[in-house]
């Protein structure tokens, strides 16, 4: 957890799952009422810094929760998805449907990774394109805090990139859970706002 200062040039607003599906009320989780305010207004909040990264010539990757289509279509959904998420159907969070998109306030990624599992780096091409583009310190947003975010940014921590997880950047589905993952996180990164973010960006 160094203080020293960020290159910007290898640096990354990580975006965990910020897509259509989670977010807007016409996709999957929308229609089936599951949404917090706190979730809502992240794109909002997120962009000012997404914005001031692009400047900097920083990279913007989004890291997408994606449901497999397997034969006709249905989706390979994992059994205790399935029970948690009984809504989710045929063409939700499927690749290259609208749902499945980063928000279009947040667009473009110059990388995007789909995410099969809690942690973006689990069976996925994240640390290779992170290796490739010698990235090596993240900024971390995202949902929910408690999972996406906490197991990526775990993965990240033993793969030695430097992260700083954005506190109010990330949300989950209550305030007492969002706080919890912050506190358990503290030990492995540095838990920062978006301005303290946006202070190291531009000074850099």
């Amino acid at each position: 957890m160094s203080h020293a200062p960020i290159d910007i040039a290898r640096s990354a607003l990580l975006i965990v799952d910020l897509q259509n599906d989670f977010l807007d009320p016409e996709g999957a989780y929308g229609r089936a009422g599951q949404t917090a305010p706190a979730i809502a207004a992240l794109p909002e909040r997120v962009k000012p810094l997404a914005d001031a990264i692009r400047a900097k010539g920083g990279y913007i990757i989004s890291t997408q929760f994606t449901l497999v289509p397997g034969r006709g279509g249905e989706p390979l959904i994992s059994p205790h998805l399935k029970e948690l998420r009984p809504f989710l159907k045929k063409g939700d969070f499927q690749p290259g449907a609208w749902g499945h998109q980063l928000v279009d306030l947040l667009q473009p990624a110059d990388f995007t990774v789909e995410k099969v599992a809690y942690s973006a780096f689990y069976q996925s091409r994240l640390e290779f394109v992170l290796k490739k583009a010698a990235i090596e310190t993240l900024f971390v947003c995202g949902i929910v805090t408690n999972g996406g975010v906490a197991s990526t940014v775990r993965d990240a921590h033993v793969r030695d990139f430097r992260t700083f997880v954005l506190a109010d950047g990330c949300a989950a589905f209550s305030e007492t859970t969002h706080e919890t993952a912050l506190k358990d996180l503290s030990s492995i990164t540095r838990v920062i706002t978006i301005a303290d973010a946006i202070g190291m960006v531009t000074s850099a």
